[in-house]
């Protein structure tokens, strides 16, 4: 037999092994759904790291407040709340919430829960340095403040880090353990270190009975083995698949879901060609992003009207976009990077260098690992970066994204703007408390940038997932925070 033939025939024992359930995981026949996320636990699931967007998606924990589609607050522990003063809010908990543990939610659990959080170090990113107190009021109600006045600080709460577990979970400070502890629809029965977890439908959570009997979780971060493993029927869902595979599920289906996040062409307004406002107009005149949206990203993304989605300024109507006078490029030359990170970018990257080119400009293009090429691309040594951005970060705002891309003194800022304009508006946006009001400030201040031809939007990408036909209820969520929810189940 040759090697080919060999590993071929290896290849579904293989799968078996990365996906096949531990032994000592129920076989009582209940409904159970086998699941791939991408990326493996890095401190045994601890909410203070990187490992809390993992334990939102698997329905294991939940904050005091959630996001909608356009980054609002909504209700989730916390039925309600109140802005006491611009940095501080009380919490009204939801009623007959227990821990997996059997211990009632209460506001000293949620109290304890969040000063645990800011005693961290780091405390978790959204709250990190804000000088968080959480206080009990009465049983149901929690009081939470911040050093210094922030129209932010109810979202903040929302981020993944934010769980709130029982206190038995807090018996080291420093490594909260999720088993058993959480809120979620389902209960972390078992975490197998990197490889896996077992999830337990909790039949008494607060939203009520799961469909779901239980989970069986993996955590393959090679998305072919993703891939292999829903083709081959030993998955029902994998997550955060590539574009360029999707294509060989004939048998699973996808949902897709739309992310806040912008592929852009940002245009060095420093120095070089493109210091020159007229060869920016030029530049964002010449690009069309569509055979981008249908070539190289198969009919899978979304043409970028502006920086936003429609869904993330909520249907807001979008102020006009004024460019000057574009200047013919005559053949002058522009440098073009893109990260190869990012499966899809590099060959977006060609379609735009053409484009360019036939309106006129010379255009070398250069690719490499955005590690290599991020203190380059900082300090403008490309006229042009084609990139990829998640605009709304841990509270789902877009002004932050603004300030730090787009201001003179924001800390990523590829175009390198500066435009004291933009800086107003986006100051603006940022005293806003309401979430609205917020939302069509960060609109205005959209248009003063692409305005000046900083950025050229181009595509809004989606993410990725897979299940079997007999999958329903996961969650869309463009926040990529929850997939599993009481509303799932597995058929056949």
């Amino acid at each position: 037999m040759s090697r080919a033939a060999g590993a071929l025939l290896a290849l579904p024992l293989l799968l078996a092994g990365c996906f096949a359930p531990a032994a000592e995981e129920p076989t009582d026949g209940g409904q159970r759904l086998a699941l791939a996320l991408a990326f493996p636990p890095v401190a045994a699931l601890s909410p203070f790291t990187e490992d809390a967007l993992l334990l939102t998606r698997m329905g294991v924990a939940e904050t005091l407040v959630g996001l909608d589609e356009t980054g609002a607050p909504t209700p989730l522990l916390a039925e309600s709340w109140d802005r006491v003063d611009d940095r501080t809010v009380t919490l009204d908990l939801r009623d007959g919430v227990r821990f997996h543990d059997g211990t009632p939610l209460d506001a000293e659990a949620a109290a304890g829960a969040l000063t645990t959080a800011a005693a961290a170090s780091p405390a978790p990113r959204s709250i990190d340095g804000l000088g968080l107190t959480a206080t009990a009021v009465d049983e149901d109600t929690v009081q939470v403040q911040l050093a210094e006045p922030d129209p932010l600080l109810v979202q903040r709460l929302a981020a993944p880090g934010m769980v709130v577990l029982a206190p038995a979970a807090y018996t080291d400070p420093t490594a909260p353990d999720p088993v058993g502890t959480g809120t979620g629809p389902f209960e972390l029965t078992e975490l197998r270190g990197a490889s896996g977890a077992t999830l337990t439908a909790d039949p008494d959570h607060w939203a009520g009975a799961p469909e779901l009997d239980g989970v069986d979780v993996t955590f393959p971060a090679d998305a072919a083995a993703r891939t292999a493993g829903l083709r081959a029927g030993e998955l029902d869902v994998a997550v955060t698949l590539p574009i360029a595979q999707l294509p060989t599920l004939t048998d699973t289906e996808v949902l897709s879901v739309p992310l806040p996040r912008l592929v852009s062409l940002s245009l060095d307004t420093a120095d070089g060609p493109f210091a020159d406002p007229g060869l920016r107009a030029a530049a964002a005149a010449a690009i069309d992003p569509q055979p981008v949206v249908d070539g190289v990203f198969e009919g899978r993304a979304d043409v970028a009207e502006g920086l936003f989605t429609d869904d993330t300024v909520g249907g807001a109507s979008r102020p006009a976009v004024s460019l000057p006078p574009a200047t013919d490029p005559a053949g002058t030359s522009i440098r073009l990077a893109t990260y190869s990170d990012r499966a899809e970018l590099p060959e977006a990257a060609a379609v735009l260098a053409e484009q360019l080119r036939q309106a006129g400009f010379t255009v070398e293009v250069v690719v490499a690992e955005y590690a290599a090429l991020e203190t380059d691309l900082l300090a403008g040594t490309y006229d042009a970066v084609l990139g990829s951005r998640l605009y709304l970060g841990d509270t789902g705002d877009p002004v932050g994204y603004l300030a730090a891309d787009l201001t003179c003194e924001g800390s990523y800022n590829l175009a390198r703007l500066c435009d004291p304009a933009v800086d107003a508006a986006v100051a603006e946006a940022a005293a806003l408390a309401d979430p609205q009001e917020r939302r069509a400030a960060a609109l205005a201040a959209e248009a003063r940038v692409l305005s000046t031809g900083a950025v050229v939007p181009v595509l809004h990408e989606r993410t990725h997932t897979g299940y079997a036909p007999g999958v329903s209820g996961l969650a869309g969520d463009p926040f990529d925070r929850r997939l599993l929810t009481v509303e799932t189940t597995v058929q056949g």
